[in-house]
């Protein structure tokens, strides 16, 4: 990547919704502007929850389809748009999962991150996500960037860097208190909402197959 891409929010919802439908929908991807307008606009799985519309998502697609992230795909009856985020950003599919969930629900932990990917990469073990963050900070234009550990947390959160730099000293208490008290109810809890936002995904898409 010869220069470091910085993408508006409504930009990084969209690159993380083609990112994640495009491995955990495949049978429904590439996606038409209105399964994509859904995808983004998910009430699960999505930190911050967006309200946007058609014309907010065509905007963005036509500004990642100028940056090389986004193809447009054209057949006799509607338009399909795919990421090319594998080749843009030189990333491999645990590189890809990891980024498209910090695009779509923020700074999350090694352990969240690992949960909530089940449907996107199967990581091993925790120490298989943090090498894949340590790989993606490490490179000459890094894509992410550990931020400060919170007090009574365990572990550190990642962010990515699409959006452009970030502070990386956090002063909100969240997770870390129950983290705290028991360290395996982060993991546990982030598998649930993996189970019932693939249930709800999967309505959404057939809804939005149906209307086309």
């Amino acid at each position: 990547m010869k220069e470091m891409l910085t993408l508006n929010a409504t930009e990084v919802r969209v690159l993380g919704a083609l990112i994640e439908k495009g491995i955990t929908t495949p049978e429904y991807y590439p996606l038409s502007l209105n399964a994509l307008v859904s995808a983004c606009n998910q009430k699960s799985s999505r930190d911050p929850v967006m309200d946007l519309s058609e014309a907010d998502v065509r905007s963005a697609l036509f500004e990642l389809e100028q940056m090389g992230l986004v193809r447009v795909l054209s057949d006799a009856r509607v338009s399909k748009f795919e990421h090319l985020a594998y080749g843009k950003l030189s990333l491999g599919r645990p590189e890809t999962a990891v980024l498209g969930l910090l695009l779509l629900r923020g700074p999350q932990t090694p352990a969240e991150l690992r949960a909530r990917a089940e449907r996107m990469y199967t990581f091993d073990d925790t120490a298989a996500v943090n090498a894949v963050v340590d790989r993606l900070a490490a490179r000459e234009e890094p894509l992410v960037v550990q931020l400060t550990r919170q007090p009574g947390a365990r572990e550190s959160r990642w962010t990515h860097l699409l959006g452009g730099p970030v502070a990386t000293d956090e002063t909100s208490a969240t997770p870390s208190s129950v983290r705290a008290v028991d360290p395996g109810l982060g993991e546990r809890v982030a598998a649930l909402e993996e189970t019932v936002r693939a249930l709800e995904e999967r309505l959404k898409m057939l809804e939005a197959a149906s209307r086309e």
